[in-house]
């Protein structure tokens, strides 16, 4: 079973109509998303057409394939370990990030994106696709 953590610049490029990003929704037994992820998108709604990409939002999370994973205590000892990694590397990433990065580690998930860094982050398998 494909399962897959989609991010917010994924989500926002599958808005876009980008293709790789589509297939990889199509090919995805279950797609998960956390609250980081809809916070990101709805602060992004905020800048415009607010109504209407809310509504193509909650159409996305109707679907049965579609969940958001809660943030715990265990993730915020995954994002601890990943901080802790980039800190020796002395490559830190967006905080946000981490705490979606720490909810694909937690959960078993690919993490789909469009941001190169996620890569760098050895805990937790990244299918990249530029934008």
């Amino acid at each position: 079973m494909k399962q897959i953590l989609l991010d917010t610049c994924a989500y926002s490029a599958f808005m876009r109509g980008h293709s790789e990003i589509k297939l990889a929704l199509q090919e995805a037994d279950e797609i998960y998303l956390n609250p980081v992820i809809l916070a990101e998108l709805l602060a992004g709604f905020m800048k415009g057409h607010r109504e209407k990409n809310k509504k193509e939002l909650q159409l996305f999370l109707s679907s049965p394939r579609v969940s958001v994973v809660n943030i715990d205590q265990d993730t915020a000892e995954r994002y601890a370990v990943i901080l802790n990694a980039l800190w020796k590397i002395g490559n830190p990433v967006p905080t946000n990030d981490l705490w979606i990065a720490a909810s694909a580690m937690q959960h078993g998930l690919r993490l789909v994106t469009t941001d190169a860094h996620y890569q760098k982050m050895t805990q937790v398998i990244v299918d990249y696709f530029a934008s």
